[in-house]
């Protein structure tokens, strides 16, 4: 009996020491898997810091799942007295698909994408004149069409800016996409007779565009422009005449000036050939928006994707406006600086400034191959 018992004693003994050496080896071997664990998510590539199915994991190890998702009483111990502690992270989450490509979807066709693709280049055509002709309805009308991409104000970089050079003026130039137009105007380039030669030096393919006015109207538009910044000055009929008596007209002034078109079209000639200038008229410009804006689009190489369609005629103003403009839903007319009611002219002023310019107009319909009409 004795003898029976302490054997008993011994194998319980035995046993108790057994399952405390496994506790405490499991006490150990949990710790290191768990470091192990996370230094391998550490290592990889695509962290899944807080995601589901590192929570699921966490979760597993504490309530006792094998990595099968099959439950396993006692949690890790468990798993251990099993012989189950074979730990696999998950395999990695395919990449996320590419964004999809949004310069490429129809719509952002022939348009900058949000995310800033597209480049600053120097313009390949430009609006070069001229003053009070209307350049700046053109322009705005341009700005439609998704392939011309052009500056709002006026660089006057061949003018008055030409020092700084061509990079600060590429980078005054928004981006733009393959297949699009970067186009700028400041109206004073026909009249500068540095312009041409500077602008061949950028580039000699340049397209240039030139809408002109009947000169007396336009002389008679700069004028009431100049007034209303500066009440003060003299009479449009002062100012038209060296003599009033002699009636010799003062060329010198720039409103005079800059209607003899004839004379500032052959120091561009110098440089650039007639099939890369185009002339648009302002009076159809007007009166024809549509007409006038396909030539352009011709000329540039461009769909005629502006039409009858977008313009209606505003009563009030005299002349067209957009029934949507670029980048909004809604109808734009031109500012309130655009459309001034005219002084009333001495008529006999008129009609000496009407037979000063005929012999230049007819020249100028010469050149050009259009006529213009404004000698009827």
């Amino acid at each position: 009996m004795a003898f029976s018992r302490v054997r008993k004693l011994d194998a319980r003994s035995r046993g108790i020491l057994f399952r405390k050496a496994v506790v405490m080896l499991c006490s150990l071997l949990a710790p290191l898997i768990l470091l192990h664990l996370l230094a391998e998510r550490c290592a990889s590539p695509s962290p899944v810091r807080g995601s589901p199915r590192t929570k699921r994991l966490v979760s597993e190890w504490s309530a006792g799942s094998d990595p099968a998702g099959r439950a396993v009483a006692g949690g890790a111990l468990a798993r251990a007295r099993a012989g189950a502690m074979v730990w696999q992270l998950p395999e990695e989450s395919p990449a996320p698909p590419a964004p999809p490509d949004l310069v490429a979807s129809p719509r952002f066709a022939g348009k900058v994408s949000p995310l800033g693709e597209g480049s600053k280049k120097l313009p390949q055509a430009l609006i070069i004149g001229v003053k009070k002709g209307g350049t700046r309805a053109l322009l705005e009308f341009l700005r439609v069409h998704p392939d011309i991409r052009a500056v709002g104000a006026e660089p006057h970089f061949f003018d008055r800016n030409y020092d700084y050079g061509l990079e600060w003026y590429r980078d005054l130039m928004p981006k733009t996409l393959e297949g699009q137009i970067t186009m700028e105007k400041t109206p004073s380039y026909f009249v500068t007779r540095e312009a041409p030669a500077r602008i061949s030096a950028m580039s000699r393919d340049t397209k240039l565009i030139v809408v002109v006015r009947d000169p007396v109207t336009r002389a008679i538009s700069d004028y009431t422009q100049t007034l209303s910044k500066k009440p003060d000055i003299p009479s449009f009929e002062s100012l038209t005449f060296k003599n009033r008596t002699t009636g010799l007209i003062d060329t010198s002034w720039s409103a005079i000036q800059i209607g003899i078109y004839a004379k500032h079209l052959d120091n561009w000639l110098q440089y650039f050939p007639m099939d890369q200038i185009l002339f648009v008229s302002g009076e159809r410009l007007i009166s024809d928006p549509a007409g006038e804006l396909g030539r352009v689009q011709d000329f540039l190489g461009l769909k005629r994707i502006i039409t009858d369609k977008h313009f209606y005629f505003n009563q009030t103003k005299g002349f067209p406006c957009l029934k949507k403009a670029e980048g909004s839903s809604k109808p734009h007319c031109l500012g309130k600086t655009k459309g001034r009611t005219h002084p009333n002219i001495d008529p006999e002023v008129v009609q000496r400034l009407r037979d000063f310019y005929r012999p230049f107009n007819m020249k100028f319909y010469q050149m050009t191959g259009r006529f213009f009409g404004w000698d009827n």
